[in-house]
């Protein structure tokens, strides 16, 4: 029988062509057409579970932190915040330590935040120094006074912080070095000499004390007056007369969020965004 060499090069020349067919395939992904992917269908949305956070923050706060926890929710919409607390450093502390909880707490001064991690109430790993700040004298808006060192305060009525207010105990560490106040720890326990200040319960009130024109002067916070409106700065008292202002900041130890609470901590300390608006109401991060 003659052999058909024509028949057998059809039959190579088809199982090359089945061969080559099938490698295009295997290329593309054995099942997906090799086009621009149009009829792909889109990758599902990751699916979070709702997270609410509660904040403990110090009262000079109370402004720029709710316009951080606003920018952080237009990418993070399964996120609600609680109302959060602003008081005193020294009242958020005893919150705790009545049986309040939260999530997130940022003190005024790190001796109320080391009474906080004393009581138990932080997580000590997650602390970390968040703000710094400065102290002023300010009076109401063109109120013409003009004092060229802090002792010439002693000749205005003055109104600080009470011993629950951070801001007031850097005050009297100020007030002591021009032998206005004496004794005392830190701030705390001593004697006013020559003066009678009005005492306020946060810093808040100090300064609207000051705007309403009540008292001629204050001891505030050097971003209480991007706060209030109606004060002006008449003196810049020398970082040098009182502790460095740092304002502390933690996971609560019994959080039921800490993750979602520490993810907030560290976008609110990174982002550009919440920079510029820490930025604009006066607070620098340390």
């Amino acid at each position: 029988m003659k052999f058909d060499f024509k028949k057998l090069a059809a039959v190579l020349c088809g199982a090359a062509l089945v061969s080559m067919l099938a490698l295009a395939a295997c290329s593309n992904g054995g099942t997906q057409p090799a086009d621009n992917g149009t009829d792909a269908e889109p990758v599902p949305a990751v699916q979070h579970d709702p997270v609410t956070i509660q904040v403990f923050a110090a009262n000079s706060l109370a402004k720029a932190m709710p316009e951080i926890m606003a920018a952080y929710q237009v990418d993070h919409p399964w996120v609600t915040f609680a109302d959060a607390q602003y008081k005193a450093s020294g009242d958020l502390v005893e919150m705790l330590k009545g049986g309040a909880s939260s999530d997130i707490l940022i003190t005024a001064s790190k001796a109320t935040m080391d009474n906080a991690q004393d009581g138990g109430y932080i997580d000590q790993a997650t602390r970390f120094d968040m703000f710094t700040n400065d102290l002023v004298v300010v009076s109401k808006k063109d109120s013409g006074i003009k004092i060229n060192n802090l002792a010439d305060v002693a000749n205005y009525s003055l109104c600080i912080g009470d011993e629950s207010v951070p801001a007031g105990n850097y005050a009297r560490q100020a007030l002591s070095t021009v032998g206005l106040y004496q004794g005392g720890d830190g701030g705390k326990g001593g004697s006013y000499v020559g003066i009678d200040p009005l005492l306020d319960t946060s810093v808040g009130n100090v300064c609207k004390h000051a705007s309403s024109g009540e008292v001629d002067l204050a001891i505030v916070y050097s971003s209480d007056v991007y706060r209030f409106d109606g004060v002006e700065v008449v003196y810049q008292i020398p970082g040098n007369t009182h502790k460095n202002i740092v304002y502390p900041a933690a996971i609560c130890s019994d959080s039921k969020v800490s993750q979602d609470a520490q993810e907030f901590i560290d976008w609110a300390t990174s982002d550009p965004e919440a920079i510029k608006i820490w930025q604009a109401w006066g607070f620098t991060l340390a």
